[in-house]
């Protein structure tokens, strides 16, 4: 029984130790100014009495005895400790108004990055930096980029960009700001009407290319049919003057053997009877009564020739 009281004790005074005392001590060394800890970009910077006595940038555990002496006892409680995101930040101004060379009302978003280079310069130097940087790089893009041709405002994105942040950097720096990229990420026309003309015009454009490329497609498939049955033509007038030549040598062959000429005309002459579609009545020898009352129906009946043997 005796171990267990022992270990139940031992139990509460460490959970007390750890959970409790511990929080609590390191929490008053905080406040009194024993030590802090800086976080991953970020940026503390003490003021005592109106006057900065220490800045810490560097992440990680820093003891404030060796870097503001006594001071660091009173700083939490007379003075004020700024914490600042050091990040990289990013913003984005739409529709900056400006004018073309020719006079268009023209609309330019720019994004622009910028992350903090001076602390002590951001904190006091202006009360709004981030807005004086907004403002400032409107103004650059509104002063720099106004009067541009309208085709090189449409098409040299890069150069712009480039000319805006040669603007503002040297300003923005003063102010603790670092600007970082710069993109004109956006180029319209302010003016609706002026836009409901451009649509317009693209889209009359647009047929006419459609209907120059139909009729082109309709003239080469003409030119093509043309030129085809041109050949076709001239390959069947060749074929047909050719054929008389053909049968006439043929023939010629064929006479020179009486046999063969008379065999082959009693062919054609048959071939033609059967092509002919004509009916033939079988009819026996020496009954040429009865071949001829046959043929007088069937004339009377159809119309059609008929041939009796």
């Amino acid at each position: 029984m005796n171990e267990f009281n022992e270990f139940v004790i031992a139990f509460a005074v460490t959970f007390i130790g750890l959970f409790v005392l511990v929080p609590i001590t390191l929490g008053l060394a905080q406040l009194f100014g024993l030590y802090t800890i800086v976080e991953e970009r970020k940026c503390k910077v003490y003021v005592l009495f109106g006057k900065v006595i220490g800045q810490l940038d560097e992440p990680g555990l820093h003891m404030l005895f060796p870097k503001l002496g006594m001071r660091a006892l009173i700083v939490n409680f007379s003075g004020r400790c700024y914490t600042l995101d050091m990040a990289l930040d990013q913003s984005y101004l739409r529709s900056q108004a400006v004018n073309s060379e020719e006079g268009a009302p023209m609309g330019i978003g720019v994004w622009y990055e910028m992350y903090i280079s001076n602390p002590v310069a951001y904190l006091f130097k202006n009360a709004d930096p981030r807005g004086s940087l907004a403002a400032n790089v409107g103004n650059s893009t509104v002063r720099c980029l106004s009067n541009m041709k309208l085709a090189d405002m449409l098409e040299n994105r890069h150069a712009m960009s480039l000319t805006v942040r040669t603007q503002v950097s040297p300003l923005s720096e003063e102010w603790g700001y670092k600007l970082g990229s710069v993109y004109i990420r956006k180029v319209h026309f302010r003016d609706l009407g002026m836009t409901q003309q451009i649509e317009a015009k693209v889209v009359n454009r647009l047929r006419q290319v459609t209907s120059a490329i139909k009729q082109d497609g309709a003239n080469q498939v003409s030119i093509i049919t043309s030129t085809a049955e041109r050949q076709a033509a001239i390959e069947f007038a060749k074929a047909g003057a050719m054929r008389p030549q053909i049968v006439g040598v043929a023939l010629e062959k064929i006479s020179q053997d009486p046999e063969i000429a008379d065999t082959m005309f009693q062919i054609l002459e048959t071939q033609n009877i059967i092509d002919g579609k004509a009916e033939i009545t079988l009819v026996p020898r020496n009954q040429q009564f009865l071949g001829s009352i046959m043929a007088a129906q069937a004339n009377a009946s159809m119309g059609a020739p008929v041939r009796a043997t």
